[in-house]
């Protein structure tokens, strides 16, 4: 399955199902899959003993009920975390996920947008860890990486030049010079920029390059109305049943 062969937009979850259940949960990627969505995008770093988790922030602050920095606790020490009560004590219990985990629960049933996000530890080993785990579970056709940092990215070709890749963009002044020159120069799959940044003019420049678009992060219907509208080539959006509906009726 190359993103390509997936419904138009690409309908991503952002970490999971996340207006539904706990971010970046196998309960989050578990609920996106049954309510429809086309991909998860999932947020990934090394823990202090280089195992590869599922998990957006620096610190354990806001999404369990610990406190640190994931790159100083262990894997133990991340499992004995709860990811789940601050969200809702239906989800009371729910762990912090190995990649591996979500590989093995949803790999094959969905598309999976794979940020890596060390921004914290940029020169740790987690591109290669990961590399190692996709082609561990043969995800290579199912697999994009994203990253805001550019050489994750190059780093990720040299290991796995088949596996798309998009750069993100930040929403301030940096991300000006990441939407144009950074991506225009760069060997880029997709431009994956903020929702306040992108216009219809955005999305013919990177059309007209032959590479795609996909925005983060989209919750508002009037918002996805518009990016449909512009030609958008898929969103990122914690409320994939909304984007569905949307979808269905343009």
């Amino acid at each position: 399955m190359m993103i390509e062969s997936l419904s138009q937009p690409v309908i991503f979850a952002h970490r999971g199902a996340s207006a539904y259940a706990p971010e970046n949960t196998l309960a989050a990627f578990e609920l996106a899959v049954t309510q429809g969505a086309d991909a998860i995008e999932l947020d990934v770093k090394l823990s202090a003993d280089g195992r590869a988790v599922v998990i957006h922030d620096d610190t354990v602050d806001r999404t369990t009920d610990g406190a640190g920095r994931v790159k100083n606790l262990t894997l133990a020490d991340l499992r004995a975390l709860d990811a789940g009560s601050s969200f809702s004590e239906q989800y009371r219990g729910e762990k912090i996920p190995l990649l591996e985990e979500a590989f093995e629960a949803v790999g094959r049933r969905a598309f999976i947008n794979v940020e890596l996000t060390n921004y914290d530890t940029i020169n740790d080993h987690l591109v290669e860890t990961v590399c190692m785990l996709v082609k561990k579970f043969n995800l290579q056709k199912r697999i994009l990486f994203s990253s805001f940092n550019s050489k994750n990215l190059t780093k990720a070709r040299g290991l796995m030049p088949d596996v798309p890749r998009g750069l993100l963009a930040v929403n301030d002044f940096r991300g000006v010079w990441q939407r144009s020159f950074m991506f225009a120069f760069g060997d880029y799959h997709a431009l994956h920029p903020h929702v306040e940044n992108t216009s219809p003019q955005q999305a013919r420049r990177v059309h007209r390059m032959k590479r795609r678009v996909h925005v983060w992060t989209v919750n508002e219907e009037a918002d996805m109305r518009r990016l449909f509208r512009w030609g958008v080539d898929g969103i990122f959006t914690d409320d994939p049943l909304l984007a569905l509906k949307v979808r269905g009726e343009l």
